[in-house]
């Protein structure tokens, strides 16, 4: 202290220099005013002060202690350590750890506006969001397609009557055949695709794109995607195929085909479709691979009609590579005639339960009658003109026969049967 006699002061507990004789009020304000500064400079800081100063702060105001006033945040309450960081495992080293690991696959809904910049679109993968030559994961997307098969405001070409025949207000609807009204904002208003591109898929090679029409009581997400696992079927085949799944029906007991119950229906679809699978594989200029490559048909229970009026009426019926139905023989059996004995250069499977034996074994004999032949087993590889009916055995449900059919994952097995697609990964390799 300037000007003050050393010999004159003391020193407080605190090393505070005090003149002789100061009173003990005088050196608590004193006190106070040293340490309120040090505390705000603290708090400020995230620092905890010395242990001796906040004794000597506790001792001189009678308070409680800094930590229980200012609590210090812990770096370990906004930061992992180094040892607590996660690392994410690569692809190799979950491959050697979990050779039976299930994939999971981020999805994101994408709406696009009328005419869509490719900026606008956005996938989700577990690789950075960097732009793409070609995907390095899995991409799965909802897109929405004006083509698809809902909403729709036409006739039913069964009735010749218009779709929606309810009306309640301004609300409009449709009864099904069961009686039961399925409203049109809720039920037939969907108008996304399951669009799914393999990691491994190479569109500079011969491929394949799978249509799946979905059977009855169905979503996109909860059913096509995570129950029946669709796009992991496609993906662990190996085989270069992508793949659609237009939503139907929105959760409903009903098959009604909407927009594919119209003259060249599946093919703007199919024209529409080429665009969106070109963005999500990262490379606009593949959309003219994708608007020529052939087409297989899956249909489950009652995506058997959005699949045979897609045969009869779709306008590119010489891009369909194949059919397979998915214990779906319920009706249009003429339709499925047609094709077969129209297209020997594409094959037909048709797999069936006891609940649609009866019409499997009509099918059958209509087409004996053309001179058709068929065989009844999949053991054999499926070659253009192949023509295959399958009954499953007793214990097999309707409900999870695109998991469980004659075999675990049919639209796999399918996959790896055909003769013409280039199979560009091993199943283990996918997982």
């Amino acid at each position: 202290m300037v000007g003050v006699d050393p010999k004159s002061t003391t020193h407080d507990r605190a090393g505070l220099a005090m003149p002789v004789g100061t009173s003990p009020r005088l050196r608590a304000m004193a006190l106070i005013a040293v340490l309120v500064p040090a505390s705000c400079l603290l708090a400020q800081c995230g620092k905890a002060p010395p242990a001796g100063a906040i004794a000597a702060n506790a001792h001189a105001t009678g308070s409680d202690t800094f930590e229980d006033r200012f609590p210090t945040p812990q770096f370990k309450d906004r930061f992992p350590s180094d040892s607590e960081s996660i690392k994410w495992p690569s692809r190799s080293e979950i491959a050697r750890a979990e050779p039976q690991r299930q994939r999971t696959v981020r999805t994101e809904r994408i709406t696009p506006d009328p005419a869509p910049a490719p900026s606008s679109y956005r996938v989700a993968s577990y690789a950075p969001t960097l732009p793409l030559e070609k995907p390095r994961e899995d991409l799965t997307a909802l897109v929405s397609m004006k083509s698809s098969a809902f909403p729709y405001f036409g006739e039913n070409p069964r009735s010749e009557a218009p779709f929606l025949n309810v009306a309640s207000g301004d609300r409009k609807g449709h009864r099904s055949y069961s009686g039961k009204v399925y409203w049109q904002d809720e039920t037939y208003n969907d108008s996304r695709v399951l669009v799914h591109v393999p990691e491994h898929f190479d569109a500079k090679r011969p491929g394949v794109i799978v249509v799946f029409f979905h059977g009855n009581g169905a979503t996109l997400e909860r059913d096509v995607r995570d129950r029946q696992q669709v796009p992991q079927q496609i993906s662990d085949s190996g085989v270069n195929a992508v793949l659609l799944a237009p939503q139907m029906a929105v959760d409903a007991a009903d098959s009604s085909a909407g927009k594919f119950w119209q003259p060249n229906g599946f093919k703007r679809f199919m024209e529409e479709s080429a665009a969106h699978l070109a963005r999500l594989y990262g490379d606009p200029g593949s959309a003219k691979a994708f608007a020529n490559m052939p087409i297989v048909i899956v249909g489950y229970s009652g995506g058997f009609l959005p699949t045979a009026w897609s045969l009869e009426v779709g306008g590119i019926t010489k891009r369909i590579a194949g059919v397979i139905l998915l214990d779906a023989v319920y009706g249009e059996l003429d339709k499925f005639v047609s094709w077969i004995e129209n297209n020997r250069g594409g094959f037909f499977v048709s797999s069936y339960t006891r609940y649609t034996r009866k019409r499997g074994l009509e099918l059958m004999a209509m087409l004996r009658e053309k001179g058709i032949s068929y065989r009844e087993d999949m053991d054999g590889p499926l070659r253009p003109g192949s023509v295959v009916f399958v009954q499953t055995r007793n214990g097999i449900t309707h409900r999870s026969y695109v998991t469980q059919a004659w075999t675990e994952h049919p639209v796999k097995d399918v996959l790896l049967k055909m003769a013409a697609p280039t199979r560009v990964a091993s199943a283990s390799a996918s997982r």
